[in-house]
């Protein structure tokens, strides 16, 4: 079962943050611009380790990475 065409409520979740904090957004961006998706996610799932979206979702390297996929170009 998918949620919102996620895989599920915590990647959706962890996408809907990323993509609209401008904070957060822009630190990914340049990052997957610069070193690729699968670099990027590593660096954010150490930065972002231990804390969750406000909603409750944790910024695991799985959800962070599958959001990042959609930034690389």
């Amino acid at each position: 079962m998918t949620y919102n065409g996620y895989k599920d409520w915590d990647h959706w979740n962890v996408s809907l943050w990323i993509n609209n904090d401008e904070t957060i957004y822009g630190a990914a961006y340049i990052m997957v611009s610069s070193m690729g998706a699968k670099k990027a996610a590593g660096v954010l799932s150490k930065t972002l380790a231990g804390t969750k979206t406000p909603d409750g979702a944790k910024y695991t390297y799985n959800n962070i990475y599958s959001t990042l996929l959609d930034m690389e170009v």
